[in-house]
């Protein structure tokens, strides 16, 4: 009778199973909602892109998805708003 050590395949789960690799890429899956904005669901779209990349690529979505978001924020607040309401009386001291 001898003895037979299992070899590693068998510890690992076999040639078929692919070792856990925290930084592969992996769908998030979160359900973004469309806003009536184009800039910003443009800019909520491509935090699809992330969903295609390991973790170290993310960053640069995010970083331009942010950017997108700052540009569409800003370009609100540069649109002209209506008229101020005329003061019916004047500035008195």
């Amino acid at each position: 009778m001898h003895d037979t050590v299992p070899d590693a395949e068998a510890h690992e789960g076999g040639p078929d199973e692919q070792a856990y690799d925290p930084a592969a890429p992996a769908p998030l899956t979160v359900p973004r909602t469309p806003t009536g904005n184009a800039d910003v669901d443009a800019a909520l779209d491509r935090l699809a892109d992330a969903d295609h990349l390991a973790t170290d690529g993310h960053l640069e979505v995010y970083e331009d998805v942010h950017r997108g978001l700052r540009d569409a924020l800003t370009a609100l607040d540069a649109r002209p708003g209506p008229p101020a309401p005329p003061t019916p009386y004047g500035n008195r001291s």
